[in-house]
C-alpha cells in the first residue's frame, strides 16, 4: 500500500522523548517528533506526518531515509554552515564589552572605532561599529550635553 511507512524505528518511545525534551534546534525537533509519532502509532503514513508538520511528504521521506542509512546520529546531523566569517570574533567583542562598561568608556563611536582600529588591529567600518556597539552590546556612550548659559545656577538640582 502505498503511503504506508515500513520503517523499523530501533529507539523506544520514551528515548524519543527524552530525545525530543532536550532537543534546542527546531528542524532536530521535528525530524523527531516524526519518528515519535510514527513508532507511538499516532501517524500512520509519511503524508500524515507531513501535514501535521507542515513540510512536504517528500522531506519527510528523506529524513526516514538518512534513519534508515545511519540511525539517530544520521537524522540529526547537519552540516556545518558555510559562509565569511564574522570580522568581530569573540575575543574583541569581550574586549569591546569591557571597554564599554569602563565608567570613563567613549565619548563618541568614532573613537570606539578609532580604538578597534589601533588596539585590537579590526579593519570595521564605521556602520559596523555603531551596530555592534549600539544594538547587540546595548552600550550607552555617556557625553555631557551641553548647557544652555541663560540657564540659571541649582535649576537642574532643584528639579
Amino acid at each position: 500500500m502505498s503511503g504506508v511507512v515500513k520503517i523499523e524505528i530501533q529507539e523506544t518511545a520514551e528515548e524519543l522523548k527524552a530525545l525530543l525534551a532536550q532537543q534546542k534546534d527546531a528542524v532536530c525537533h521535528e525530524k523527531l517528533q516524526a519518528l515519535y509519532w510514527l513508532k507511538t502509532k499516532m501517524a500512520d503514513s509519511v503524508l500524515s506526518v507531513a501535514v501535521r508538520l507542515g513540510k512536504h511528504r517528500t522531506t519527510i521521506q528523506r529524513w526516514l531515509s538518512s534513519y534508515r542509512s545511519g540511525g539517530i546520529a544520521e537524522l540529526l546531523y547537519q552540516k556545518p554552515r558555510s559562509g565569511r566569517p564574522r570580522i568581530m570574533t569573540a575575543e574583541t567583542v569581550d574586549r569591546l564589552s569591557k571597554e564599554l562598561l569602563d565608567p570613563e568608556g567613549f565619548s563618541s563611536y568614532k573613537e570606539v572605532h578609532q580604538w578597534l582600529t589601533t588596539c585590537c588591529e579590526v579593519p570595521v567600518a564605521y556602520r559596523t561599529v555603531h551596530q555592534w556597539t549600539k544594538y547587540r552590546l546595548k552600550g550607552k556612550l555617556k557625553v555631557p550635553r551641553p548647557v544652555s548659559e541663560k540657564q540659571k545656577a541649582g535649576v537642574v538640582e532643584e528639579f
